[in-house]
């Protein structure tokens, strides 16, 4: 069990020091995930709400499919991405393979669907009267669908921590479309996985809680925005 206190001293030395390395990774894995959250909050949003709040023919189908979606392995989108980009496929000359935009295309994919069903749940939990309240008050469809999405911000704000802890932990879309490429497309997962294999425990311990610490960082702040808002 030493490795684990030497990777906490390990963490901390990093850091301190500016290990060029580290920081790399830390970039990498910042700017894919902000990309992918971004591209997931634009799109998973609005569609969760649609399914949350509109009634329509194959509602159902369309809930269990999002819902089966949001366990999909990553391994096995970071497959469909690969075969997507690959100079071969359809989107090769994209040249979107082994690039963090490649990684954050894939890691979209991965948080849309757990964006989408919790939305939806978050609305679909709203109260019914809050609509009929709404209208009544002579409110427009614009004003029907903030006031909505403003009621179900907790849920919303639910889904977003969810979607980025998916986000932050997966190692296969990462390995698979980005490379673990040293200097460009290494994240903290890769690494991690990386440093394992090579027997350096330390090292790896050190990446985790790294990591750690974003995730922690995120929560917090959301958690706080959630209290103020």
């Amino acid at each position: 069990m030493n490795f684990l206190s030497e990777g906490v001293f390990q963490a901390g030395h990093l850091l301190l020091s500016g290990n060029a390395e580290t920081y790399s990774a830390i970039g990498a894995t910042v700017r894919v995930s902000a990309y992918s959250m971004l591209v997931s909050l634009l799109m998973g949003v609005p569609l969760g709400f649609c399914l949350g709040y509109f009634d329509f023919r194959g509602k159902k189908p369309v809930r269990t499919m999002v819902d089966t979606l949001m366990s999909l392995p990553t391994v096995f989108i970071g497959l469909l991405v690969y075969a997507f980009l690959t100079r071969r496929g359809p989107l090769g000359d994209l040249d979107l393979l082994f690039t963090l935009p490649g990684v954050a295309a894939g890691q979209a994919i991965l948080a849309l669907p757990i964006v989408i069903g919790l939305t939806a749940t978050a609305v679909e939990s709203m109260d019914r009267k809050l609509r009929i309240a709404v209208i009544s008050m002579g409110a427009n469809r614009r004003q029907l669908f903030c006031s909505s999405l403003w009621e179900a911000r907790h849920g919303i704000m639910a889904a977003m921590i969810a979607a980025y802890g998916r986000v932050m932990t997966e190692v296969g879309i990462s390995m698979m479309v980005g490379g673990n490429i040293k200097w460009h497309t290494r994240t903290i997962t890769t690494a991690i996985a990386l440093e394992t294999n090579k027997g350096q425990f330390g090292m790896g311990v050190a990446l985790g809680l790294v990591l750690l610490a974003i995730a922690l960082g995120f929560n917090v702040s959301l958690s706080f925005l959630r209290r103020r808002i």
